[in-house]
């Protein structure tokens, strides 16, 4: 008898439909493929014609399933029953959740619309929601990147006219060194991957710098555990080094950034740091042919980086003449710099050499002929193959923004951002900062505010500050406690709420942001802010609406919830407006849209304002006679214009001659276009019009068509800052702004119109003895949202998180794997376990973000690893420093920018006595409105 093989179907048919859509998992944004059977979803995986991942999906993006059935969805709006925080709750009709929030929002509007305080968390529809606030009328409104990367943007908004991530990406095609700072798994985190992989496989060289050992810095073939927080130290050694061994690309400086243009220099001057301007207030340079002054974009002319003149008694230098005596002082020398960022002189010198090498010796030469925006026509594109990245580990410390500033020097100096093989902006950047707008604060009861909430200062004018000098906004973004805070500071809402300073509000109204547990610097103290109450037993925070998909920790401490829908139920719109999905070579925006319709009486958020703006009655909501402007979001990503012929979308609106891209008039089957086209649509750039987009006279011509500006806005990169250099002065007694006396020293200090150094506040401020060790948290690559710890698949990977020691303080301490340890801080105390680990800074500690969950929330079980074994690090940090004695409150952020300095954090540990079950501290169990999941998650899908 022969033996017989099964009859197995290799192929079984995987679904009966395939919808293609944008994931939300993380915000890389990627294209993927839902596969429906019997109209559910059964199965997602990667749409290989995204411009973004190319097919490729990551453990978060797959895992979108277990996200889109969670038992802790949210299924009805509800209010609040028991007392806030008991998480007891009535389920009600929309109508009635609309009339309650309208009833509380409607007299605020015509009244006080500042009493009303809208802040989001990690949503992608911030153009959308900012507009929604503009029209109710309120000063304060602002998203999560006050939290998360605000250092970063604005640092590179300021300095080059965009920065890494969204507004950027290395060269993957050409570039032979990579060198990542502080970059975490849970950002970018396919291209990325992606990127790595191409470029170790044709040889090029990856440098990780992070205190931390993990993810991207595991495959690094150089890895340096620096101490964290002086990584501005370190990279203003590196330059040191290019500088003294005249390592720069000295052609690119005089041609592209303002290091040739001239600088008052003298002390007893009115301008002394400031530019020397023509009639038309452009910055003056010398052409080093005529040796004449001229404006720096004078056609035929060649700026002299050595320029320099005496003019009405006042000497003039270049630029580039400061930056040499800055930053060729000892005091930047490897050897100064070493000790404290524990890398040793040695190691800096090699670096730096490596740098330089493959700038300089490595180029990349692409025969493309192009034409620069002084007229001048280059035969080849010739760039310096050496790109960096960096995100939020160097950029949450209160010397985040020079920090990332230093970085942006370095890589200029190295003439690798916007050239072949360097560092390329993604459309519609770049953009230089005199095309972003000014902050706005003008608040007049039952009119829009007078314009954007968030912007980019010039100088002491644009703060948002009152008559009387006080914070015009409730985070005191936009003052002299952080004059350029673009993201605002969503950190401080709740403390200065509750604190009523600068004022008091009456309404938080809050969507996706956890800030009553892991969005929060001081979880426990939040906790006791959102429910503490007055002499006269009102909550001191009158009202909070909340907006989830899930119900999180915060839910708990809402009065009113507006469900919103998972990401497979709902329209959304990756916008040129926002946070596109453009790649260096191509803009290109997408779209999320309903897959699936929701099983539960919930709405989209962005649906749900769109009909409370409404009832409201709100410009920009409602048409003259007062009816709806707007159905629902699909209506206003298809028809709302932010000015004539541009709105959310870029493809397929309708020009002269049918459809088009970029401008044009709204088309009533645009979004039925991206769902044929995949959920998304591309611009591709010109090859001659790829590189030096700052510069480049094609490409600015093409952004004009496009719509992104409404001229060409060519611009030089700006290694001095003088909108910096304007609050510097003002600190020296300058202008009729002038700070408070209690700032003025450190605004003297920090706002330096070159990148500095100065050691993170926290560790200025605590018992070294007591507190000598640096803690850090960051996101695992298979986390992005905290909704990540409640995905049934997810769980598998990171259900619980131990604080990992370095193997020297592990011996120091006694600790074993598996040992528990008492970890405290100025502010609090944690009990967690911990592990060893050998590749990280040895006088460093850190722990995943989010794993944590407390008790009752996300429908876990009370015993769920995630909450005994789990925990957060945020009970140990606080959004205020530690007193210094002088009555005042001083926010535990960046000075420049206000941005949470997380990442300060300073600790000690001990070995915790006796046997220890739970992590930590423990809170009581919530009540959670959709009570607890199954035991175990399962159903089937199709026959």
């Amino acid at each position: 008898m022969t033996f017989q093989q099964p009859n197995i179907d290799t192929s079984p048919k995987v679904s009966d439909e395939i919808r293609k859509t944008t994931c939300y998992m993380c915000a890389c944004r990627c294209g993927i493929n839902v596969h429906m059977k019997d109209g559910k979803v059964a199965y997602i995986e990667g749409n290989r014609d995204h411009p973004v991942n190319k097919g490729v999906l990551c453990a978060k993006g797959s895992a979108g399933i277990m996200q889109h059935n969670a038992p802790s969805r949210l299924r009805a709006p509800m209010k609040r029953v028991g007392p806030r925080g008991s998480g007891e709750f009535e389920e009600i009709s929309w109508d009635e959740a609309f009339d309650i929030a309208a009833g509380w929002l409607g007299p605020l509007r015509e009244t006080n619309p500042e009493k009303l305080a809208f802040f989001t968390g990690r949503d992608q529809s911030q153009s959308f929601t900012s507009l929604w606030a503009q029209s109710f009328g309120t000063p304060n409104y602002a998203a999560h990147g006050g939290f998360c990367s605000v250092n970063m943007a604005t640092a590179g908004i300021y300095t080059m006219g965009g920065a890494f991530w969204e507004f950027g990406q290395p060269d993957w095609e050409h570039t032979k060194l990579f060198m990542i700072f502080g970059v975490a798994e849970d950002h970018d985190s396919n291209p990325i991957k992606a990127g790595i992989g191409k470029i170790k496989a044709r040889g090029a060289k990856v440098i990780g710098v992070n205190p931390v050992r993990s993810g991207y810095n595991a495959v690094a073939d150089e890895w340096v555990g620096i101490t964290p927080g002086t990584d501005g130290l370190f990279i203003l050694a590196l330059v040191h080094e290019l500088l003294k061994a005249g390592r720069i690309d000295l052609d690119y400086l005089a041609r592209y950034t303002n290091a040739p243009v001239l600088l008052d220099c003298d002390p007893k001057s009115e301008n002394h740091g400031l530019f020397l301007r023509d009639d038309n207030d452009k910055p003056l340079v010398m052409d080093r042919k005529t040796k004449e002054l001229v404006a720096f974009d004078t056609p035929g002319i060649y700026p002299d980086l050595t320029g320099h003149i005496r003019r009405a008694g006042v000497t003039h230098h270049s630029v580039m003449h400061e930056m040499a005596e800055k930053y060729l002082d000892p005091q930047y020398a490897p050897e100064a710099v070493a000790e404290r960022c524990g890398i040793s002189a040695s190691r800096i010198r090699a670096l730096a050499a490596e740098l330089a090498r493959v700038a300089f010796e490595e180029p990349v030469v692409l025969d493309r002929e192009w034409t620069d925006f002084r007229g001048e026509t280059h035969k080849q594109m010739i760039g310096r193959p050496v790109s960096f990245h960096a995100m939020r580990g160097i950029s949450a410390h209160s010397n985040g923004f020079q920090t990332c500033r230093a970085l942006h020097l370095l890589q200029i100096l190295l003439g690798s951002v916007e050239t072949p093989g360097g560092f390329r902006f993604k459309p519609p950047y770049p953009k230089p900062v005199e095309a972003h707008p000014k902050p706005h604060c003008g608040v007049n009861p039952g009119q829009p505010l007078d314009g954007p909430h968030l912007g980019f200062v010039r100088g002491p004018e644009d703060l948002m500050l009152k008559p009387d000098g006080s914070a015009a906004r409730i985070d005191k973004a936009f003052t002299w406690e952080n004059p350029m805070s673009a993201h605002g500071l969503m950190h401080m809402v709740i403390a200065n709420a509750h604190a009523g300073d600068p004022y008091k509000i009456d309404t938080l109204f809050l969507y996706m942001a956890n800030m009553s547990w892991n969005s929060s610097m001081n979880t426990s103290g939040v906790m006791k802010m959102l429910t503490d109450t007055d002499e006269n037993g009102d909550y001191v925070i009158p009202r909070i609406i909340y907006s989830d998909a899930y119900s999180s920790e915060m839910v708990a401490y809402a009065d009113l919830i507006l469900p919103d829908t998972t990401y497979l139920e709902r329209h959304d719109c990756i916008s040129m407006l926002d946070r596109p999905i453009s790649e260096p070579d191509g803009a290109a925006d997408a779209i999320r849209w309903p897959v699936v319709e929701p099983d539960r009486d919930v709405r989209g958020f962005q649906t749900a304002l769109i009909q409370l703006g409404a009832k409201l009655g709100l410009p920009n909501f409602t048409n003259e006679d007062g009816s709806a402007k707007y159905q629902d979001y699909a209506d206003y990503i298809t028809n709302h214009e932010r000015k004539p012929g541009i709105g959310p979308l870029t493809g397929w609106r309708i020009g002269e001659d049918g459809p088009t891209t970029g401008r044009g008039a709204p088309n009533d089957a645009q979004l039925d276009s991206y769902i044929e086209n995949g959920g998304f649509h591309i611009a591709h750039i010109a090859p001659e019009a790829a590189y030096f987009k700052p510069w480049n006279a094609a490409y600015q011509d093409w952004a004009v068509e496009m719509g992104f500006y409404d001229a060409p806005a060519p611009y030089i990169f700006t290694l001095y800052s003088e909108p910096v250099r304007k609050f510097q002065r003002a600190a020296e007694g300058h202008g009729d702004h002038q700070p408070p006396e209690h700032l003025r020293d450190r605004l003297k200090k920090v706002m330096d119109p070159l990148p500095i150094w100065y050691e993170p506040f926290e560790g200025t401020m605590v018992d070294p003895d007591r507190y000598p060790i640096h803690a850090l948290t960051q996101r695992p690559m298979a986390m992005y949202h905290s909704w990540g710890t409640q995905n049934a698949w997810l769980r598998q990977l990171h259900g619980r998180n131990p604080l990992y020691l370095p193997s020297k303080l592990m011996r120091e301490h006694g600790l074993q794997d598996g040992d528990w340890a008492r970890v405290s801080s100025a502010h609090g105390e944690i009990t967690v376990p911990v592990m060893e680990m050998a590749a990280l800074n040895e006088n460093t500690v850190w722990t995943w973000n989010a794993i944590g969950k407390r008790k009752g929330a996300w429908a876990l079980e009370n015993d769920a690893p995630e909450t005994t074994k789990g925990f957060l690090l945020n009970h140990l940090i606080n959004e205020l420093l530690p007193p210094k004695g002088d009555g005042l409150r001083w926010s535990n952020s960046d000075p420049i920018t206000g941005q949470a300095a997380w990442f300060d954090l300073k600790v000690r540990i001990e070995k915790a006595s006796g046997p220890t079950e739970e992590s930590q501290p423990n809170f009581a169990p919530q009540t959670s409105p959709v009570g607890q999941g199954p035991k175990e998650l399962r159903w089937k899908v199709g026959k």
